[in-house]
């Protein structure tokens, strides 16, 4: 049941184990609401990758829940990937479709109707300069190229929640900047994000919210200004790290 329209995403006791009870993520809690930039940081195998692939269907869990727009991701998973769009880190696209061709299936799929989807797909194959390449097998595509496809793919049907895993990673710095651009203007629009990365200065400029996982648990979160207290991301982030 949906007790705030403005909760986007909520994490509650989120917990996963791997072989021998071991916890790659322990007792998760967190809020994203409509307009959040959250930004979700850590050590590499701290538990991001693990708790954002629960929170888009792609991995199992038994303890805890996740609720998406008010929907449980365990109960109504359709209706939560309605509203979601996923960025993963490594993005796993058919390469014997075209760029076209594949922005047209994801059209399909959330049923967008033909003049919408065109005038989506110029705007953002044309500001992540990739229009021309449309036509071509994604298979012959660098890295780069399919991030942005995959990129623009998410955004065509204007999610509700946008989850995004290190998007950064493999983009060259104008396609960086229009990335975050978009982020901003989305949030402007009442869109959450919620997003993992490493770079802290990019977390610091443009979230609003951060949570610090470390070994499976959240050993800090709050506002920007809650948690820096006019230090820099990357110090409070060390104190934390260290306090632990």
């Amino acid at each position: 049941m949906r007790t705030n329209d403005n909760v986007m995403l909520e994490i509650r006791h989120y917990s996963k184990s791997y072989g021998a009870g071991k916890k790659a993520v322990d007792d998760v809690n967190l809020t994203v609401m409509g307009g959040d930039i959250y930004g979700f940081i850590g050590h590499n195998g701290a538990g991001k990758s693990t708790t954002i692939r629960a929170v888009v269907g792609v991995l199992d869990f038994t303890e805890g829940d996740i609720f998406i727009d008010g929907h449980s991701v365990k109960d109504e998973p359709m209706a939560c990937k309605r509203v979601t769009a996923y960025i993963p880190d490594n993005p796993d696209l058919y390469e014997n479709l075209t760029g076209i061709q594949y922005l047209n299936f994801v059209a399909d799929v959330f049923s967008i109707d033909a003049r919408e989807r065109e005038q989506s797909i110029r705007r953002y194959a044309d500001l992540f300069e990739i229009t021309r390449d449309l036509g071509d097998l994604i298979g012959a595509y660098s890295h780069g190229m399919k991030q942005k496809l995959a990129i623009i793919s998410a955004l065509i049907h204007k999610p509700r929640l946008l989850v995004l895993d290190e998007p950064f990673v493999g983009l060259d710095p104008k396609a960086t900047f229009t990335l975050k651009e978009i982020m901003r203007e989305m949030c402007q629009n009442g869109t959450a994000i919620f997003f993992s990365t490493h770079v802290l200065d990019v977390a610091e400029k443009l979230c609003n919210k951060v949570a610090i996982i470390k070994h499976g648990r959240i050993i800090a979160s709050g506002t920007m200004e809650e948690l820096t207290e006019g230090h820099s991301l990357e110090e409070a982030f060390l104190e934390a790290d260290g306090d632990e």
